[in-house]
């Protein structure tokens, strides 16, 4: 299915809200230089991601795809959870 598609954009977050019904929120950090000081900075997102089966809960770590527009904001769906939170 992904080769018919083409290549799809993957990025690992943790979840920070799912209180909506099949969306998730995850947050996505990210490490860049400053162009200035040249120190490591912390850059952070959120993405709001299609969750089929309301698997998700708030603290798991996912991995999300990029997809076609599923709403407004959601351009993101889960592909699959790799960690549990405690």
């Amino acid at each position: 299915m992904s080769e018919a598609r083409g290549n799809r954009k993957t990025l690992t977050g943790i979840v920070v809200s799912d209180k909506m019904d099949k969306t998730v929120v995850v947050r996505v950090e990210r490490l860049v230089r400053h162009p200035v000081y040249h120190k490591t900075v912390k850059r952070r997102k959120k993405f709001k991601a299609h969750d089929e089966s309301n698997a998700c809960a708030v603290g798991d770590k996912v991995l999300i795809i990029e997809s076609c527009p599923l709403s407004r904001d959601k351009r993101w769906r889960v592909k699959e959870l790799l960690e549990k939170a405690l």
